[in-house]
């Protein structure tokens, strides 16, 4: 009879035939070691053409759709598709994996590259975005990604010659990439007018930044940049899919058949036509080329690979060759030779030698080939065809013989009979059609009866029948030739069949598994002689399964039998559906042909008894597991599954509420609260934790470890435990939320990590000593974690999740970084155990299997264990090394070790009765703990067991801290150290073992089981606990804190409670029955059973207990007399279960609460109802309270919970403290009484979910709570108010501001950056936009005689300073910022630093970064940031000097870091934040941007001191931050009391940070305070540090010195800006002398005995602190809007005019402020012809008139009512043009004097003024509005003029409209979503510069009539520009920048330059390179 177990024969690959040309390029090359690489379907190929041998890589899953070669050409690196898509870096010599990245891609991977220096890898995804991802491929981890186009991208590579450049091509497209820190920035190619835009196939690169790209028109794009420069015309004469650079040149492969090569400078060499040699073919398409020396190898479309020698480059030879593109299904192995034919879609039939691995012949024919046949001697081959005819060729030369239709649908099988008389042909028409060799071929017969197509068929040995398959599951057989159908049984049981390759059958039955569909096994064929059958399947598997296969029984049902596939071998390779399989007719090969990859796989078949040779080794591995984990093992039956093991496989961890559901309920929390609701405060006094008694041992193992310092760690509940056994001390670790599962040691014993269950649970590792966390590694897993390990070097954790498939995550825990990832099992993991010598080597066992892994990059391979003929599989419980790398042992769930050397089980020998749980090894020897309760000590070889401990209490020694339950506990954690033996049990108990045998208990616990009854004594310092394990034990909860007695009960219990003399202790069941027993000897008084529900609490009357009441899941209470034993009385009522119970002080009155949320009350003893008022109930003296309903405790609720959330309280002796304990695992604090909803309260952690009952001891002194799932007992001391503190919870959600009001404060905190839009235009305005505006066109011959049209606007050549002559001026052709005027103080703050040691300062304004020389007084930009900075950071590093990182707003905000010497980028962090980064600082050597409050945060700060540590603080709140590896944990800040306040202090706005020594930290408050903190807790407060708020604090690193800043009216007992000693106890004040009443200090820094101040009005100043006198350093414009700008006529000098209120003069050269006025908020300014006097017009409708030299007023009028935007003297300074925002011009007569008379006004403008422009002669005025029109006046008198001819003649003395048939050309495309807001035309009248809404500066050449004109562009504004001026001399130009929000306004100024562009088209501009637009 045929085994059910896997076969022992083997297959191996040996060879491939094919290669993947279609849909693919550059998919083959050379190697260093002259071997060819390419693929084909799922296998990486290495061809050595000289041995003609192939090594296969086999670890992808699906097809491989891209490769390319490392720099050293030795590794590759392989992209596939797949819906989870990942690449493989292998070694081309081993054949093994290297690194696998994982999860950057969807769909697929369609193109990879390396950098030259090969660290680094780019690829691209199939996605829709084309995401392109960088990655370091030898850790798997992603450095970059952004979406690449949104069309397909054909090609990426990294440039070769350009550092940190990636170039991209796909479709109509090319992409110039810089790399710079996680962000890949993109420049577009510009194409110019060198070529047109076209799709891009493929890329090479040259020196001097040079990139070629093949176009599918066959012309290759020369780009230098990202500007095309030439083109290589018809380089091929179709698309060019391949380029390859190399030292010689250049290589190209395209569409037209031809390899061409190429020198460097793309000149070419010599050309190779492949269809025009020996073996090439009209067609032909070269997909792939690679050039190495003298050689040059060439990919086809279909499937050849050439190699052509370049002095014989007429003959090349043709190395690979397989089927083209199209399903491969036909396949036939010849009867007498090692032939075999395949046939295919792409219409060729192809014959093949297997032993020499080549095509013998091959021929095309006219239809798809679907089946083929040789006859029974080999001559003839017929061939199936897809229009039902099939032919009959001659096997030599394949000439057809006869060709015969039948059918109309495709033949899909055909078969010769064994004596060659016959031909059986099926088809789709679901006939088998039998013809007549010897009769050429004649129809003789026909089988009928199938309802479905034909799938397989089958002769018998004699030719007289034949089986057949059909697509509906038939199998039916027929007489022949006759075709009648055959149904007699024991006929057809006496056929013998001559072949076997259909897939129904009962031999076959077994190749099926459960719930497969009929057509997923696609072909087969029998081994008769091997007793095998080999299986090709739909999803890409080649199986070998015993023949004849039966189905093996997976289980039994009462009524059914459920029968699963046989076991079998597998192998991986191809991609998808195998279409056919055959063994060769010597049966030592197997062929198998792929659909959809049309690749040929032959195998060596190895029979039963003969190995491999070494040589196949790297074949074995595939990255893939079986996806019938059961059916990949050596053997057929398990070990019998031991009950404990069974149990713990079926746990769930999952939880209805988890706890990080609370954050939803805390903000629910902010939501439900009525607004202005105060909320009863949280009390002062605190609980601390001080001892727990338990021990995780029912479900977890190996957690229990020895300290180097002897002490024990180990865990309970949701917390790690630090056990002092010397001193019977615990610390504890509380940083996690839910039940810990899994704990492990680091190798040097000092820091721990632990798995908690979560929905996403957390691996916390943190320190042994100090129980601090370290890391936090969260993301990852789903459920829990069930199984950790830290790596022999330290370095590495691995854990194991708890969902499906038990994922395996690899991390780098000390950065928090996620390594590797894989599916571990489908089944659970109890242990991942690292390989102690080999850092990248893991095992995990678990239920059914062991795997062996290795990390490999992002990713892992991994092999099963081989269990071979030595053991039957087992369930794998631990693991452990030995003293090699090559041997480990694991424990089964049989008792047995295992001895493994290497993946293969060496031998086994029985260790234990039942499960070997646990297993630990020293250098000495092995120790291993069991089912049976036995300690087992091994020799270090494991062969002789040398002694064994059983678990007894005969072995305890005298004076041990517990009660040993029972004998032989189950051992579940066991370990050796420090001379001992430390075991931990499944009951919960830790003991010592001793050499000599001698057990002490350490600590213990309840079983599992859930834990809800609690009892104090009511005198003693004792408490009794009952449990579902059956258990009642009492427990000494003084500095002894051990177990004293136990009772073990007859049932679970529920609920207990003492009496008031505490000499009985009444037990409450599950069962509905209770029980009262002596507290002494824990012997039974009286029991009985009433009830058939669980009795839920359970209560004595005070006094003298008289009565018992006994309440229960039935709603009722009963009262028993406990002196007559009887039931004295019956409490009914209640509509749902009872839940707590208590009694008043007399004992006459019973409260209880209810599931239905009653709160009812009752008389006893009869039980009488009764319905007190809610002040009645107040009155009543209450004994104790435990309920949870009721106005006294309303705000114990968190709000939307359900009745059963709060599951108990307690209430203090004294009445002021309600303890409570609720689902979430929290143990709360609350002042008592607590009514009105949502109460404030102190929360602590520690239990893992519900916390069933909390009880104070009889003095408070402690407060006891149990865990209800954890089963753990928390002991907690009562602290007085002050001394300990727990978690409080949030007060900002109150609505009082504590510290009263600040305007500046309260705007700073409700400035909203998400309003300004960047391109939104800033004024409203109607009307058609200039750009879609008709213009008559006057058509000019290119070349005419015509006189040109005069210029409109009149060119000026000013006086030259000094000379009196004229100076004639050049065009201006570049613009270089120079200078800006301005700082953002209003809403930053520190953002003003010393650096280069006070040499220079850096700062802000705009979206510039700025570094300002004081001495030289020059500045220098950063101009990389794209809008508003709103934050600054400079690094203080020693290493990283003049390291600056800025912060912007926006939708995706960038953090850049630049150098402030050279102004290159060295980062840019993007990705993390939106809205935009208000905050950035740098640790010792990191860098950090906040997040972490719901309201804002002002301020985050490392502390100087550290790397990890750092400060937050904001509204209401301050907090601190630990970074724990990826993770942040958090603390908040803990108001105390301070001895000189009379109250604690309340928290405040916290605006400011400063740091001290030993964890002390600053904060300046928004009262003027400044808060001092120590750790997190507050210490002490500087009352009114400043009078107002502390807006900014720096800490001098040099001596320890805190400068403060703040607002302060100024006067001479208050000063702005603060000197303080290092404990801010004294202090120096320093007077600022700006002449405000109030002084606003938003930065201060300090450096070598100055102080840098920066103010909220935009000015800097510097104070000397020896004189203490303060100097202006630079100013700049206020908060508001800038529009108002003008220049001097004769000098460099300009005014500008701000919503500020002020209007200033500047000096250009000296760059300075000359002067200054109030005069209310300015819309617009000009200064006059003569440059006597300046305009300026108001918001207000008015306007005044300054004289420039005094700065005084010299006269004003307003005669509007709405702002004035425009203000214009005439030439000849006679008029004054005033035009406003009601769409009127006011001409005023200045020669009038100061009266200011109005000489006349314009009529009839739509719109609001933008700008009025004169004529010379100053008769004339063009008015430019809102509306987009433009009218001309005639001035004074204001009446429009319209005749044309005079219009036509009129020019105009400047020009500053944006409107107008000469500027069409400003208005961009996009200018519907912003407007140009302004313009001027030089002086020299030939350019003119616009500002517009995207915060651009543009210069273009004048006149510009075409749209969308060519231009030059600058940044450096952040959004609107709203005006532009040149200087009288066109050397300067000026722009003012303003802020839809308000900001503070910016003037700067840029140098014009004589000179012309540079050839490559880019400008310099600053130290951005931007490029021409075209």
């Amino acid at each position: 009879m045929a085994t059910k177990s896997a076969p022992k024969s083997q297959l191996r690959l040996e060879w491939v035939y094919g290669y993947r040309g279609h849909q693919c390029r550059s998919n083959v090359y050379y190697t260093a070691s002259r071997e060819v690489v390419f693929f084909v379907a799922g296998v990486g190929v290495v061809y050595n053409v000289r041995e003609h041998k192939q090594r296969f890589f086999l670890g992808h899953n699906d097809d491989i759709i891209s490769l390319c070669l490392h720099p050293e050409r030795l590794l590759i690196a392989t992209g596939q598709i797949g819906k989870e898509p990942y690449i493989c870096v292998w070694d081309s010599m081993t054949m093994q994996t290297v690194s696998i990245m994982q999860a950057g891609h969807k769909q697929g991977v369609t193109a990879l590259a390396f950098d030259k220096e090969g660290h680094r890898l780019v690829s691209v995804g199939l996605d829709g975005h084309a995401t392109i991802n960088v990655w370091d491929w030898r850790k798997g981890k992603v450095l970059a990604t952004t979406r690449g186009h949104s069309d397909r991208v054909f090609d990426v590579q990294f440039h070769p010659f350009q550092d940190n450049v990636i170039v991209s091509c796909g479709v109509k497209h090319i992409k110039f990439w810089t790399l710079c820190g996680n962000t890949l920035s993109a420049k577009k190619g510009v194409f110019g007018k060198v070529g047109e835009i076209q799709t891009m196939l493929c890329l090479a690169f040259g020196a001097d930044s040079l990139t070629y790209s093949g176009t599918l028109s066959g012309d290759i794009y020369v780009w230098h940049g990202n500007n095309l420069q030439s083109v290589v015309s018809t380089a091929h004469s179709g698309a060019i899919y391949s380029i390859e650079g190399t030292d010689e040149g250049f290589v190209t492969g395209a569409k037209d058949s031809c390899v061409k090569l190429w020198d460097t400078d793309f000149k070419l060499i010599t050309k190779v036509d492949l269809s025009q040699t020996e073996e090439g073919y009209q067609g032909l398409v070269v997909r792939s080329v690679c050039w190495r020396g003298d050689r040059v190898l060439a990919g086809t479309q279909d499937s050849e690979v050439f190699e052509i020698i370049i002095s014989d480059r007429e003959k090349p030879r043709c190395l690979i060759q397989g089927h083209a593109e199209g399903e491969l299904w036909a396949l036939a192995v010849h009867p007498k030779k090692p032939f075999f034919a395949t046939g295919s879609d792409d219409h060729t039939v192809r014959i093949w030698n297997m032993q020499n691995n080549s095509i013998l012949t091959k021929s095309t024919l006219d239809y798809q080939i679907r089946s083929c046949a040789f006859s029974h001697d080999g001559a003839e081959l017929a061939v199936g065809l897809s229009n039902g005819s099939f032919m009959i060729l001659k096997t030599r030369g394949l000439q057809e013989v006869v060709h015969i239709k039948d059918r109309k649908e495709v033949l899909h099988e055909m078969k010769y009979s064994p004596d060659g008389s016959y031909l059986a042909v099926g088809s789709n028409d679901n006939y088998v059609d039998i013809y007549a060799v010897s009769q050429r071929y004649k129809k003789v017969g026909q089988c009928s009866g199938h309802s479905s197509f034909i799938t397989h068929l089958d002769w018998s040995q004699d030719s007289k029948y034949i089986q057949t398959n059909s697509g509906a599951a038939e199998r039916l057989f027929f007489k022949m030739p006759s075709g009648k159908q055959v149904t007699n049984k024991e006929e057809i049981h006496n056929i013998h069949w001559a072949t076997w390759t259909g897939v129904l059958g009962p031999e076959a039955n077994g190749i099926w598994e459960k719930y497969t569909d009929t057509n997923d096994i696609n072909a087969t064929d029998a081994n008769f002689g091997a007793e095998v059958i080999v299986t090709g399947d739909d999803f890409g598997l080649v199986k070998i399964f015993r023949f004849p296969s039966l189905k093996k029984v997976a289980f039994k049902t009462l009524c059914t039998l459920v029968t699963a596939g046989a076991k079998y071998r597998k192998y991986v390779g191809h991609s998808a559906h195998v279409t056919n399989c055959r063994f060769s007719v010597d049966k030592s090969r197997v062929i198998t042909t792929g659909g959809a990859d049309h690749a040929i796989f032959q195998w060596r078949f190895m029979p039963e008894g003969i190995t491999q040779n070494g040589d196949d080794q790297h074949n074995i591995n595939a990255y893939v597991d079986s996806d019938s984990e059961e059916s990949d093992s050596d053997m057929s039956d398990v070990a019998e599954v031991d009950s404990d093991i069974e149990a713990e496989r079926q746990i769930n961890y999952e939880r209805a509420v988890y706890k990080e559901d609370m954050a939803i309920i805390k903000k629910k929390i902010k939501e439900d609260k009525s607004v202005g609701l105060k909320r009863k405060p949280a009390p002062n006094e605190g609980l601390k934790l001080s001892f727990i008694h338990g021990y995780r041992g029912y479900d977890c193992r190996n957690n229990l470890f020895y300290l180097t310092n002897a002490e024990i760690v180990y865990h309970v509940a949701a917390v790690g435990i630090v056990y002092n056994k010397d001193k019977h001390t615990q610390r504890f670790y509380l940083g996690h939320t839910d039940d810990i599962l899994c704990l492990c040691i680091h190798p040097l014993k000092d820091i721990i990590a632990t798995g908690q269950v979560g929905r996403d649970p957390t691996v916390h590792v943190w320190d042994a000593e100090n129980c601090k966390t370290v890391s936090i590694l969260k993301g990852q897993h789903q459920r829990g974690v069930c199984a950790c390990d830290f790596s022999g070097d330290g370095k590495k954790l691995a854990t194991v999740g708890l969902d499906d498939n038990h994922c395996i995550v690899v991390w780098d825990w000390k950065k928090g970084e996620k390594l590797a990832t894989t599916r571990g099992h489908k089944d659970k993991i109890f242990v991942i155990k690292w390989n102690p010598f080999e850092h990248n080597n893991l095992i995990t066992v678990g239920v059914k299997h062991i795997k062996f892994w290795t990390q490999t990059g992002g990713g892992f391979t991994s092999s099963r264990g081989t269990f071979g003929n030595v053991a039957k599989l087992d369930n794998m419980m631990c693991v452990t090394f030995g003293s090699t790398a090559d041997i480990c042992y694991t424990g089964g769930g049989n008792g047995n070790i295992y001895v493994w050397i290497g993946q293969t089980l060496s031998k086994c020998f029985k260790a234990h009765d039942g499960p070997c749980f646990a297993i630990h090894s020293l250098d000495k020897g092995f120790v291993t703990g069991g089912k049976d309760g036995v300690v087992s000590l091994w020799d270090d070889q494991f062969e002789r067991c040398l002694k064994t401990y059983a678990i007894k209490r005969s072995s305890l020694a005298a004076g041990t801290k517990g009660i040993l339950l029972k004998d032989s506990p189950a051992v579940r954690a066991v370990v050796l150290g420090h001379g001992h033996i430390l075991v931990g049990t499944k009951n919960s108990e830790i003991l010592e073992i001793t050499k000599d045998g001698v057990m002490n208990i350490l600590l213990q616990g309840h079983e599992m089981g859930e834990l809800w009854g609690l009892a104090t004594h009511p005198t003693k310092p004792i408490a009794a606990t009952a449990s579902d394990d059956k258990t009642l034990r009492i427990w000494d909860l003084t500095d002894q804190h051990k177990m004293i007695n136990c009772k073990v009960l007859k049932k679970p219990a529920r609920c207990v409670a003492y009496s008031p003399d505490g000499k009985a202790l009444a037990i409450g069941m599950n069962d509905g029955s209770f029980v009262v027993v002596n507290t002494d000897t824990l012997e039974d008084v009286i029991q009985f059973h009433h009830r058939k529900e669980e009795i839920s609490d359970i209560r004595f009357s005070p006094d003298v207990g008289k009565y018992l009441a006994v309440a229960s899941h039935d709603n009722m209470v009963d009262i028993y007399n406990v002196q007559s034993t009887k039931r004295v009385g019956v409490c009914k009522g209640s509509s749902s279960y009872i839940t707590h119970i208590d009694w008043d002080r007399k004992g006459k009155l019973i409260i209880t609460n209810s599931g239905a949320k009653e709160m009812l009350f009752f008389e006893a003893p009869r039980g009488t109802r009764r319905t007190p008022s809610n002040t009645e109930i107040e009155k009543i003296d209450w004994a104790s309270w435990t309920c949870v309903l009721g106005h006294t405790c309303e705000g114990i609720w968190p709000p939307s919970s359900d009745v059963t959330d709060v599951n108990a309280s307690c209430l203090t002796k004294d009445k002021r403290l309600l303890a409570t304990g609720d689902d979430f695992g929290f143990v709360k604090l609350f002042e008592y009484p607590a009514k009105g909803k949502h109460a404030k309260f102190k929360q602590y952690v520690g239990h893992s979910a519900h916390v069933t009952n909390v009880r104070w001891t009889f003095n408070d002194g402690q407060l006891v709570s149990i865990g209800g799932a954890d089963t753990s007992l928390m002991i907690w001391n009562h602290g007085a108010p002050g001394e300990s503190r727990g978690d409080s919870d949030d007060s900002d959600s109150d609505s009082e501001e504590e510290g009263g009001y600040d305007s500046d404060v309260e705007r700073e905190k409700n400035i909203d950056y998400i309003t300004k839009t960047y391109a939104n235009p800033i004024r409203t305005t109607e009307g058609v936009k200039p750009h879609h505006q008709d213009y008559e066109d006057r058509e000019t011959p290119a070349v005419s005689r015509e006189k040109r049209n005069k210029p409109k606007v009149q060119s000026q050549d000013p006086t030259s300073m000094g000379t009196g002559k004229k100076k004639r001026i050049g065009k201006v052709n570049e613009l270089e910022l120079e200078m800006v005027f301005g700082f953002r103080g209003f809403d930053c703050r520190s953002n003003l630093h010393y650096i280069n040691d006070g040499t220079d300062i850096v700062y802000h304004a705009a979206s510039a970064g700025i570094v300002l020389n004081l001495s030289s007084a020059n500045q220098s930009f950063y101009l990389e940031h794209t809008d508003d900075i709103i934050c600054l950071a400079i690094n203080e590093h020693p290493r990283f000097k003049n390291v600056v990182a800025t912060g912007q707003i926006g939708a995706k905000p960038e953090i850049m870091v630049w150098d402030t010497m050279t102004k290159t980028t060295l980062s840019v962090l993007k990705g993390f934040h939106t809205k935009g980064v208000c905050a950035v600082n740098f640790s010792c050597s990191k860098i950090a941007g906040s997040a972490g409050h719901t309201q804002r945060i002002f301020l985050a700060e490392f502390r100087p001191d550290s790397d990890s540590q750092f400060v937050t603080v904001g509204v209401k709140h301050i907090k601190f931050w630990t970074v724990a590896g990826g993770e942040l944990v958090v603390k908040k800040g803990i108001l105390n009391k301070i001895p000189e306040l009379a109250e604690i202090p309340k928290m405040q706005t916290l605006l400011s940070l400063a740091f001290g020594t030993n964890n002390v930290t600053f904060t300046g408050a928004m009262s003027g305070d400044v808060y001092v903190w120590k750790e997190n807790v507050l210490i002490r407060v500087v009352q009114k540090a400043h009078n107002g708020p502390v807006f900014c604090m720096y800490t001098t690193l040099r001596d320890g010195l805190i400068v403060t800043g703040g607002k302060e009216r100024v006067g001479r007992d208050s000063s702005a800006v603060k000197l303080w000693d290092q404990e801010m106890r004294r202090c120096r004040a320093f007077q600022l002398d700006t002449h405000r009443p109030v002084d606003i200090v938003k930065s201060v820094s300090r450096c070598k005995g100055r102080i840098l101040v920066g103010t909220k009005d935009s000015e800097f100043l510097e104070i000397n602190e020896k004189t203490g006198e303060a100097k202006l350093v630079t100013c700049g414009h206020g908060e508001g809007e800038l529009w108002g700008l003008a220049s001097h006529p004769s000098s460099e000098k300009f005014v500008s005019a701000s919503e500020d209120g002020t209007v200033r003069l500047w000096d250009i050269v000296n760059k300075r402020m000359l002067s200054k006025l109030q005069v209310g908020a300015a819309r617009s300014a000009d200064i006059s012809p003569d440059g006597e006097m300046i305009a300026v017009g108001l918001k207000n409708g008015g306007f005044i008139i300054l004289t420039t030299t005094g700065f005084r007023a010299w006269g004003s009028k307003r005669d509007r009512g709405s702002m004035i935007l425009c203000i214009r003297f005439s030439p000849s300074g006679q008029y004054l043009a005033v035009g406003s925002e009601e769409g009127t011009v006011d001409f005023y007569d200045l020669s009038k004097g100061a009266s200011l008379q109005r000489a006349g006004f314009c009529k009839g403008i739509s719109g609001f003024i933008t700008s009025v422009d004169f004529s010379p002669d100053s008769k004339y005025a063009r008015v430019s509005t809102g509306a987009y029109v433009k009218k001309i006046f005639e001035v004074p008198v204001g009446s429009e003029v319209t005749d044309k001819q005079l219009l036509d003649k009129i020019v105009y003395a400047s020009w500053t409209s944006v409107l107008g048939r000469e500027v069409v050309g400003i208005w961009p495309k996009n200018a519907d979503k912003g407007d140009v807001n302004c313009a001027h035309v030089s002086h020299g009248g030939n350019v003119v510069a616009t500002g517009d809404d995207f915060g651009l500066v543009k210069l273009f050449d004048f006149p510009c009539p075409q749209k969308d004109a060519p231009h030059k562009f600058y940044v450096g504004h952040s959004a609107h520009v709203t005006n532009v001026k040149f200087t009288y001399n066109d050397r300067y130009l000026l722009s003012a920048g303003v802020f839809l929000f308000g900001s503070a306004s910016k003037v700067r100024k840029a140098k014009t330059m004589i000179k012309t562009c540079r050839k490559d088209g880019d400008l310099m501009f600053g130290p951005k390179k931007i490029p021409l637009k075209n």
